[in-house]
């Protein structure tokens, strides 16, 4: 079946939304290592509906862009048709491609107003808040859930269900319950399960940490597209060995930057640290710029050796030239490598 999404794009490898994390400056140092002429998603931070109408969308930083930007796909907060309404079409004319509605989120703050993952305790109100973003968007609208908040996987087919009913184009799943976080597991059988009984496109998400969980995630559930998280801010190169697997034609920078050891995979995110570094410079004011490189760290640093003295170190540093010239210093050390997967939680 021909979708939105298949049209749309045809690099299956999509960052995931992540507060503080995907904004414009990791977009950009990402886009460099997507292969030319392929297209991707490129999601936001988790923007809220209530909020967007009062923000000025160019000069905001969670959603400022780049001039390569395209396929953008904001994913916001909502359970309100007002709010829906009014900040929908100034997603679209900011540039949206495609609207999620985020009901995974399982932070207490977003719970607290019936947000993210609350909004999965009652299929009707969620499929009525679907309903809704069509109604008001000419865009697709996609939404990006967890197992839910009960361990009933008939439920969360009678859930997604409703929501295709709604109107939703695709879904993308998380398979862990709300109260497991980032603990435990993820329960791939889940997605499998969605693929097999819906026609709609299901993203896959949860657990990738290397370019072997992405092969295994589309084989077992054969999923249309990999949603790839907090590995990202360590890995870039994970879109350069699919692209390879793939047969597609990388150029010479990116060929340089596909590391086949795990000291040169630790090279390879010192070069990915000082770009996305610039980068945050080049987008956020100097105190915005430290306080993002500052969380990118503690998130990325876990699959280096010695990355916790790294982060450390950074969390010291108050500029641009400073920054640079500390991971070039650490950066120098041979001995440093990454690893496949880590059990450390951040």
């Amino acid at each position: 079946m021909t979708t939105f999404l298949n049209d749309q794009i045809n690099f299956p490898l999509i960052l995931a939304p992540m507060v503080g994390l995907s904004h414009v400056a990791l977009r950009e140092t990402l886009h460099a290592y997507l292969p030319e002429g392929f297209r991707t998603l490129w999601p936001t931070e988790m923007l809220n509906s209530r909020r967007l109408p009062t923000q000025d969308l160019a000069i905001t930083p969670q959603t400022l862009k780049h001039e390569l930007e395209n396929n953008l796909w904001p994913q916001i907060l909502c359970n309100d048709e007002r709010a829906i309404e009014n900040s929908i079409p100034l997603l679209e004319n900011w540039g949206a491609t495609a609207i999620d509605i985020n009901m995974g989120c399982p932070v207490k703050k977003a719970l607290k107003h019936n947000y993210g993952v609350s909004l999965m305790g009652d299929i009707n109100y969620a499929s009525e808040v679907v309903a809704i973003a069509k109604k008001h968007a000419t865009v697709p609208i996609s939404v990006k859930l967890r197992a839910g908040i009960q361990k009933d996987q008939d439920f969360l087919l009678r859930f997604c269900e409703a929501l295709i009913k709604s109107g939703a184009n695709w879904l993308t799943l998380h398979p862990r319950l709300a109260e497991e976080k980032r603990k435990g597991v993820a329960d791939w059988g889940q997605i499998k399960r969605l693929k097999e009984n819906f026609d709609i496109p299901i993203i896959g998400n949860g657990d990738i940490q290397c370019f072997d969980d992405i092969v295994n995630l589309f084989s077992q559930t054969q999923c249309d597209a990999v949603m790839i998280g907090r590995a990202l801010t360590s890995k870039p190169w994970l879109f350069l060995e699919y692209a390879k697997s793939q047969g597609l034609k990388l150029n010479s920078w990116q060929q340089s930057q596909l590391p086949s050891t795990p000291e040169e995979q630790a090279q390879c995110y010192g070069v990915f640290l000082k770009s996305f570094t610039i980068n945050c410079f080049k987008h956020f004011s100097n105190e915005d710029a430290i306080k993002r490189i500052h969380f990118f760290m503690r998130v990325g640093h876990v699959w280096l050796n010695f990355g916790h003295s790294l982060s450390k170190k950074l969390q010291k540093i108050d500029s641009k030239e400073m920054t640079l010239e500390v991971l070039e210093k650490f950066f120098s050390n041979q001995d440093l490598t990454i690893c496949d997967r880590t059990n450390l939680r951040y």
